[in-house]
């Protein structure tokens, strides 16, 4: 019989260490406070100088570090820098154990604290987490890490629910938040909103090159930038133009507020998405103090509206592009230089498609600026001549625009119709689900229903454009009056503002008169 003896292990199978050796650990601790408050850091301070004195006072121990986060949330790790870095120097030998106060301190993630617990293990490196006691080399540690950890999630998606519902209730109470840090133009002075006038400035001059001088977001972003102006952020002078166009479409700038324009979509990553009607949002009006008056703020997004309908073709070269039109082919006029580098150089506008290939040459005539200036001047005195018999003829379209019962009712009854419709076909499928019907009478049925629903669809669309449409023409009629009242009664000189803010088109005609559109609807020709 063969002789068997046995060769005791000398090395942990967990802990890849000698069994008999007297070995000293590497001890740190992981600590997290969640919010910045001043109660917090003083936790955190606390849980630093505990964490070092505790691992010190061990004569096995050897103190490596703490690491900590403070103001993050514990839902998930990818934000927390001295988290990952301390997971880094644990798998590079730096650490054998670490100590952290709880689960939910070192991760209320489930698949989180798991993976990184597997992960450390699998090096040697054990977590004693201190609430539950509970060190992970235990071979009963997996079972009961589980659990925990789960628990601790759970606990977080339901503080995550509370945080979010007594957000919604202040939504509903009117409660206003701001990031002032980064909102140019308010900033906070015994708990009220108040206007920063420093910066205030900067906002009317961007509300005033969009409208008045006609400059696009994006050349607004470059002339600030030119002018080492800094961002809402305060920290750089890079403006981009999408800040811009929030600077221009932000209704806070007004003095309200529309609330929950974003909402979570996780819990556990924080993401977020826009509110395109997934939960309900909240309008507050007369907020706070207002740096843009409301009649240039609707004015400004009857602009924007405007030059997206234009899309390419509009031009913010000068304040008569994307507003000249020519008569015969519809092509915006453009400005032209013409006898170039002698000294018959001077500017005229002309249409741009004048002399496009494969199109008949337009007559409609160039014409300089002054001209332009005259016919515009004279076409203002004619239609300010009775400046109140206007504003009651606008006053009386704006009510006939107001009226939209018959539409109103007319949706109703289509979304009554759609509602049925979609009854027959859930009553349809369930009684194709049921029985033994013939499946071509079974399409036949369906496809008629579905055909129909998507004609009701269409025309459903249409309403609502037109009503929609109604109340885009109210609003630029409203504003057009507010603007004729604070206007002069007669023109002597050009005026840009009145130029810009009034006249919707302007169309050159073949014997180089001129019929000025206003934003009322009236129109007048000059000569």
């Amino acid at each position: 019989m063969p002789k068997v003896t046995v060769i005791p292990s000398t090395i942990n199978p967990i802990t890849q260490m000698p069994i008999h050796a007297n070995h000293v650990k590497k001890v740190a601790a992981y600590a997290r406070v969640s919010t910045n408050s001043d109660e917090q850091y003083t936790s955190y301070e606390a849980q630093v100088n505990f964490y070092k004195k505790y691992i010190q006072e061990k004569p096995d121990w050897e103190y490596t570090e703490v690491y900590a986060d403070e103001g993050l949330s514990g839902t998930t790790t990818k934000k927390r820098t001295e988290f990952n870095r301390m997971i880094k120097d644990a798998l590079n030998g730096k650490i054998n154990l670490i100590i952290t106060k709880s689960i939910s301190r070192f991760a209320r993630n489930t698949l989180d604290t798991i993976s990184f617990v597997r992960k450390l293990k699998a090096k040697g490196i054990e977590v004693f987490f201190e609430k539950e006691n509970l060190w992970t080399l235990d071979p009963k540690s997996e079972l009961i890490l589980t659990i925990m950890a789960s628990i601790a999630q759970e606990e977080s998606r339901s503080i995550s629910q509370n945080v979010t519902w007594g957000k919604r209730v202040g939504f509903q109470e009117g409660k206003v938040s701001f990031a002032y840090k980064r909102f140019l133009g308010y900033k906070k002075e015994d708990d009220k909103i108040v206007i920063d006038e420093d910066q205030a400035v900067i906002v009317r001059d961007i509300y005033r090159m969009f409208l008045v001088e006609g400059k696009t977001p994006t050349g607004i972003a470059k002339y600030l930038k030119s002018q080492h102006i800094k961002t809402p952020s305060g920290k750089s002078t890079k403006w981009q133009t999408n800040v811009v166009t929030s600077i221009l479409t932000n209704e806070k700038y007004k003095g309200d507020a529309l609330l929950q324009k974003t909402y979570t979509v996780n819990y556990l990553d924080h993401s977020k998405a826009i509110n395109t009607g997934q939960i309900p949002q909240y309008y507050v009006e007369n907020n706070h103090p207002a740096i843009i008056d409301r009649d240039t703020w609707e004015q400004v997004q009857i602009e924007i509206e405007r030059r997206n309908k234009l899309g390419a073709h509009y031009s913010s070269s000068d304040v008569f592009a994307s507003k000249l039109i020519c008569e015969d082919c519809g092509s915006f006029y453009g400005k032209k230089k013409w006898h170039t580098n002698t000294k018959y150089e001077r500017f005229v506008y002309q249409c741009n498609s004048k002399f496009h290939k494969g199109k008949d040459k337009c007559k409609t005539p160039h014409l300089n600026e002054d001209d332009i200036k005259r016919q515009f001047i004279k076409a203002y005195n004619l239609m300010a001549k009775d400046k109140q018999r206007v504003i009651k003829d606008t006053k009386d379209i704006i009510k006939l625009l107001t009226d939209t019962t018959k539409i109103d009712s007319e949706i109703t009854k289509i979304d009554d119709e759609m509602v049925v419709i979609t009854e027959l076909v859930n009553k349809l499928v369930m009684e194709n689900s049921k029985t033994d019907t013939d499946i071509d009478a079974y399409n036949k049925k369906y496809e008629k229903l579905s055909a129909r629903y998507d004609k009701l669809k269409d025309y459903l669309d249409g309403l609502i454009t037109e009503k929609e449409s109604k109340l885009g023409q109210k609003k630029t009629m409203q504003t057009f009056i507010n603007n004729l009242i604070e206007s002069e009664d007669e023109l002597v000189d050009w005026n840009e503002r009145i130029w810009m803010l009034m006249v919707e088109s302007a169309v050159v005609h073949r014997n180089q008169s001129i019929t000025f559109k206003f934003h009322s609807g009236v129109t007048i020709k000059t000569s």
